[in-house]
């Protein structure tokens, strides 16, 4: 009987995880997927181990088995031997085992698991590494299916269902994961996604990880059963802890058990194990089932009603609006590394007076501390009435933090955002500090995004709608304008409303920038940077240790003249009016960074810009 007849049969038990034994076993450093060349021994017993439990289908060790996840332990050209020999362990279980048993070949999802270093993946990347590793793993022509699980994102499993489709005529296994019962994290209703994936072509449409037994099945309660596909189960073993610094589950096999047939009784033809499951864990599902007939009628509890988010109170972003039509000059000034805040307020004040679009707050730069730029941001907007703009790295904060600031922000009414990576913190005043990145900032920016939806990262309905505008970094101090060009689209695709650029100090850039842009069709507001000059020990200390700035040697020698005659401060005014004179000949942004916090000198640079909107008849 084939894989597809069985499972419109009868209820089939599946295998429960392979990474948590393995795990326990060789720890959290480990390609577990390249233990299917190293350590087959091992992998094959837990294969036997779980049919020996009871399992009717196992899946092979691939989970992490493609090119892009196995680049990152070194054996991005071991792939296809990877995938063939996890193929083989799993097929030499089956033939040996005493009851029909199903092997299916795994393939995770990919979407989200990059390198620090390393841009996020590209859709064809992901489904290049999906193209590869399916095609090793049919090529074999010794399993029964294809199983694609823990996919977070719909659009990117809906992708890889559709190359495997064309790929074979193999039953197809494709499971969803969630972060909140019953809904994914774009808020698509778990029901409406499973009736799309048998659409485009899936024989068992199903969830799998993140939530336990009891999270798992109150999901299920509002999913009907299919026409012409089968729903498949697979919960975790529950909540995780962390003992002696390993990752547990505590969850007895004899609880799992208690949830088995409920999840038959939900419409499941498939039922399995994810992370912190044990073969004990899959003999508690094949005891606790009390018949192995698959339901064929369903009672669809509704979804529940959540209220639709409230936008949020209109909100013009101002420096936005005026940019499309006028020159604007938004001026950054630095928290203060003291609580001597005198001076930053006064100087704040005196920019919003003369006409500032906002006062940008950077957040530890070069890494290092200052006062919190959303509290000075709220005292700007609260008791100087001033627009402010606040820089949020990834460095600083994890997920959980990122999230709680972006909804603080929101709470606090501050509605403008440059996303940035920020510098290492390595750099900065405490070396001991570590860098969290756990998003690169196109990643951030799509996050915020999703608040402006009113959905929360895990998909949660957050009853209320943000209105934040987007700012990217960008860095035009480069040898090739153009090529850097992309990231400004790439930033654009990703939600950048506006971009603010790193200061420039040669004219022959911005004039190079411009016509980059126009080539390209880029028609975001551009925010180009200028720094004005204290001394000629300044321009080298900038041009030679700041990353992202980089001076024309033209800049440089005058400055050093102007060391000799003993007027830099008025030089490098000059100059920055210069570079002023080019960027409004082809910008109407402009952005000024205060050097070491004199606003006397930025409010000089913003008149000069202020000037420029002067008409005369």
């Amino acid at each position: 009987m084939s894989f597809k007849e069985a499972l419109q049969q009868q209820v089939l038990i599946a295998d429960g995880a392979m990474g948590t034994l393995l795990y326990s076993q060789y720890g959290v450093d480990s390609a577990f997927e390249g233990l299917n060349l190293t350590h087959g021994g091992d992998i094959l017993k837990i294969h036997q181990a779980y049919i020996a439990a009871g399992a009717d289908v196992i899946q092979t060790n691939t989970y992490a088995a493609n090119r892009i996840k196995l680049n990152r332990y070194g054996l991005a050209d071991k792939t296809k031997a990877i995938n063939e020999a996890a193929v083989s362990l799993a097929h030499t279980a089956q033939i040996a085992a005493e009851h029909t048993v199903y092997v299916l070949g795994t393939i995770g999802g990919i979407a989200g698991v990059t390198d620090t270093e390393i841009e996020p993946l590209t859709a064809e990347e992901i489904d290049a590494g999906v193209q590869e590793q399916a095609e090793y793993l049919l090529n074999t022509q010794a399993i029964d299916g294809i199983l694609l699980e823990t996919y977070y994102d719909i659009d990117e499993l809906k992708r890889a269902l559709k190359i495997v489709r064309k790929l074979t005529d193999l039953p197809i296994v494709a499971n969803v994961t969630m972060y909140e019962p019953g809904v994914l994290q774009d808020g698509t209703p778990l029901n409406t996604a499973l009736q799309a994936l048998v659409t485009l072509g899936a024989d068992v449409v199903g969830a799998n990880c993140r939530l336990g037994p009891y999270n798992m099945r109150r999901a299920f309660e509002s999913v009907a059963l299919p026409e012409n596909a089968a729903l498949a189960i697979y919960p975790n073993a529950g909540l995780p802890d962390v003992q002696d610094g390993k990752t547990v589950y505590d969850s007895p096999a004899e609880y799992f058990e208690n949830y088995s047939d409920t999840f038959r009784q939900q419409g499941a033809h498939l039922i399995g194990g994810c992370c912190g499951t044990t073969p004990a864990h899959i003999k508690g599902l094949v005891a606790g089932l009390q018949s192995r007939q698959p339901v064929t009628t369903k009672k669809v509890a509704p979804q529940a009603t959540v209220a639709a988010p409230t936008a949020a109170d209109p909100q013009q972003h101002d420096f936005l609006q005026r940019v499309q039509h006028e020159k604007v000059a938004l001026v950054e000034l630095d928290p203060p590394k003291t609580f001597a805040t005198t001076k930053f307020f006064r100087g704040a004040q005196e920019l919003s007076q003369a006409g500032v679009g906002a006062i940008t707050l950077s957040d530890g730069p070069l890494a290092n501390p200052t006062i919190s730029n959303v509290a000075l941001a709220a005292q700007l907007k609260y008791q100087y009435g001033i627009t402010p703009l606040v820089h949020l790295t990834t460095r600083d904060h994890n997920l959980i933090g990122l999230q709680s600031e972006i909804m603080g922000l929101h709470t606090l009414g501050i509605s403008n955002i440059l996303v940035i990576t920020g510098d290492p913190a390595k750099v900065g005043d405490l070396p001991g500090a570590t860098s969290v990145y756990d998003l690169h900032s196109v990643e951030l920016m799509q996050m915020i995004k999703k608040f402006n939806d009113g959905i929360s990262p895990t998909g949660r309905n957050l009853q209320e709608k943000t209105n934040f505008a987007v700012g990217g970094a960008f860095n035009p101090n480069v040898r090739n304008v153009e090529r850097a060009c992309k990231m400004i689209t790439r930033k654009t695709d990703y939600g950048a409303d506006f971009i603010i650029t790193q200061p420039i100090f040669d004219v022959e850039k911005i004039h190079a920038l411009r016509l980059a842009l126009d080539e390209q069709e880029i028609t975001t507001p551009i925010f180009v940077g200028v720094m004005p000059l204290l001394s000629f020990r300044n321009a080298n200390f900038l041009h030679h240790e700041v990353p992202g700035i980089r001076l024309a040697d033209d800049t440089l020698a005058r400055m050093q003249q102007a060391e000799v005659d003993g007027n830099e401060r008025e030089v490098g005014l000059q100059i920055a009016k210069e570079t002023i004179d080019a960027i409004c000949a082809d910008f109407n942004g402009v952005h000024i960074n205060t050097p070491l916090r004199h606003h006397e000198i930025s409010l000089e640079l913003l008149n000069y810009v202020q000037a420029k909107n002067t008409v005369t008849v």
